[in-house]
């Protein structure tokens, strides 16, 4: 038979601390209190501090973090948002919701998140009102040079982290870095709900407060609300299971890099390479590995790619790609702006994603480099 090794397992994540994430239950259904409770105060308290920020404001899923933390930066209908066209289609999404424009620009090779270069030819085509600044794989995007950039052209910054919970450089954590870091608590992110949640992180107070009013409907108080807003609040069972997996995050997050290095001490395939490290700040959200074009440059990334996820699938082997096709070429933008960002073309043709979470073996790891390996033997 042959042995399967999935690219993700939440129940068997789940089964690890099974009893106390009944319990946190169980709490919740006793109090009897479901949303903006005090699950979801020390939560938000618990993970401002883990950040190394003053604020926290729980909301419903990433995609609302990000969509609110725009709004609260001022940013209004046809406003134009620079943003990377390799990422997932959420960022876009925020920016749609409250008719922005987003604008994509390209990022490095080296790194695949945005290239500060292409971020100033795109400043100086136009004017860009906001710029969202996505974390990708569980590693930071180059977000001070963003900032310094932005910042003296009075442009906000948001950090797009929902796949960088906890990563860091220089002592400061994902969300930090900008005027707001959004997150995702989707249940495959590093720190994963039992469904759906997200979280605006913030130093600035004023943006806090108005946050607190957008995702409650606008609300200053019961029944009073200063401006539109939504209905997007973290509830209080999530907020309580967030709880008990963030006191586990700092160990789940050794286990992925102890993981990534085996990785990285295990494959020697001809055809491909690991995404480079670039820092120790690297919490491994996924483990991206670049497949080459053939010596003579004749085949392209994608088709060479297709004929390593066949071999490992045929291996019980599962991967994913993350993500195929670049987000201005979707065709629910399909009457965009095209966007000219060839570096983000050719990562979406070459990467591939190996499995790798906290839950894996040593030779699971081991049996996936040996698939690998064999593939270009």
């Amino acid at each position: 038979m042959t042995r399967r090794i999935p690219l993700n397992d939440l129940v068997r994540q789940s089964r690890l601390i099974h009893d106390e994430l009944a319990a946190c239950a169980r709490r919740v259904i006793e109090r009897g209190w479901y949303v903006l409770g005090s699950e979801c105060v020390d939560f938000e308290t618990e993970f401002a501090a883990y950040c190394g920020v003053a604020h926290c404001i729980g909301v419903a899923n990433g995609t609302d973090a990000i969509e609110l933390a725009l709004r609260a930066a001022g940013i209004a209908e046809g406003d134009a948002v620079a943003t990377v066209a390799n990422a997932g289609f959420y960022a876009s999404t925020a920016i749609h919701a409250i008719g922005a424009v987003p604008v994509y620009v390209d990022v490095t090779a080296e790194t695949h998140s945005i290239c500060v270069d292409s971020l100033k030819q795109a400043l100086a085509r136009q004017s860009v009102k906001a710029v969202i600044v996505t974390h990708l794989y569980g590693r930071l995007a180059d977000v001070g040079a963003v900032v310094a950039l932005c910042k003296p052209l009075g442009i906000p910054v948001l950090e797009d982290c929902a796949q960088a919970h906890g990563a860091s450089r220089g002592g400061r954590k994902a969300g930090s870095f900008a005027s707001a870091g959004c997150f995702s608590f989707y249940p495959t992110k590093n720190l994963g709900a039992l469904g759906d949640g997200g979280a605006i992180v913030t130093n600035d107070a004023r943006l806090s407060a108005t946050l607190r009013r957008l995702r409650n409907g606008g609300q200053t108080d019961r029944y009073h609300h200063q401006e539109p807003g939504v209905n997007s609040r973290l509830d209080e069972m999530q907020a309580a299971i967030l709880r008990e997996r963030l006191a586990r995050l700092g160990g789940w997050t050794a286990r992925r890099r102890e993981l990534a290095t085996r990785y990285r001490r295990r494959l020697r395939g001809r055809s491909l390479d690991p995404v480079p490290e670039i820092d120790s700040g690297h919490v491994y959200h996924l483990f991206v590995v670049r497949v080459r074009r053939n010596d003579e440059g004749r085949q392209p990334g994608d088709a060479g790619r297709r004929a390593l996820q066949a071999h490992l699938a045929s291996r019980g082997i599962e991967t994913l790609i993350h993500y195929p096709v670049p987000i201005p070429e979707q065709p629910a933008f399909a009457a965009a702006q095209p966007a000219g960002c060839p570096v983000a073309l050719q990562v979406c043709h070459e990467i591939l994603s190996l499995p790798l979470r906290p839950g894996m073996h040593d030779d699971d790891v081991d049996a996936i480099a040996d698939a690998v390996n064999a593939f270009d033997s």
